[in-house]
């Protein structure tokens, strides 16, 4: 594996909402604008052979939103998924869902768990869609569930390790992040793979979701490439 390339690439995708308004169209022409950017960063992480790749799509959070802006960006979900399975199912690009999923629409679980099942084969990239995702929850269903195995005597106290934590994440089965990408010009991480983030090299940008391209996203990998990753070693 060539650490110039970041292996696991997550992206906060920030600003629909501020790109929207800014126009003065609604919220939901934000998000409908940040579709494209999606396709974009897709096809240009598969060129950059990034092998895994991260969009916090839906936070746990975001159920506090009006139920008119919930509504219609899982409409827009489904509908995003049902258009591009097929690409990315001759693309080599395998399609999965993270999170609290049995919470969706069931549109949008549907859409989801059907583009899961046609692109398992595929191994160029994995796309992992965070949907109904909050790393606090995340962390808290995995402390629930190891609690459970001891209380049935599956599992030895004195064997529970950072290990046994991590198998039993929501995203159990991706390698810790390499580098976080988060638009729209706030220096946060939001709940968003907190346990996974431990090593990874943060990037903040200014620029608004919609308004994210492939330029952007080459930026950011010629900034990790100037990283320096010594995992608490000395230089």
């Amino acid at each position: 594996m060539d650490p110039n390339i970041p292996n696991h690439v997550a992206i906060i995708m920030d600003g629909n909402g501020r790109w929207a308004e800014s126009r003065g169209l609604s919220r939901s022409e934000g998000h409908k604008a940040g579709a494209e950017p999606v396709r974009t960063i897709l096809k240009a992480a598969h060129r950059e052979k990034i092998r895994y790749l991260t969009l916090y799509t839906f936070s746990t959070e975001n159920w506090n939103r009006s139920k008119e802006e919930v509504d219609n960006l899982f409409t827009l979900l489904a509908k995003y998924i049902d258009q591009e399975t097929m690409e990315l199912l001759t693309s080599g690009v395998r399609l999965q869902g993270t999170g609290d999923l049995e919470r969706l629409p069931a549109e949008a679980l549907t859409a989801l768990r059907q583009a899961e099942q046609i692109t398992s084969a595929n191994t160029d990239l994995v796309l992992t869609l965070a949907l109904s995702y909050g790393s606090r929850a995340e962390l808290g269903q995995a402390a629930r569930h190891i609690a459970l195995k001891v209380a049935d005597r599956q599992l030895d106290p004195a064997s529970v390790s950072e290990n046994t934590l991590a198998a039993e994440l929501w995203t159990c089965e991706l390698p810790d992040v390499d580098l976080l990408i988060r638009t729209g010009g706030e220096i946060r991480v939001s709940n968003f793979l907190l346990w996974q983030l431990a090593y990874a090299e943060l990037y903040f940008t200014d620029t608004l979701w919609p308004d994210f391209g492939e330029a952007d996203l080459i930026a950011a990998l010629k900034e990790f490439r100037t990283r320096k990753r010594r995992y608490g070693r000395a230089g």
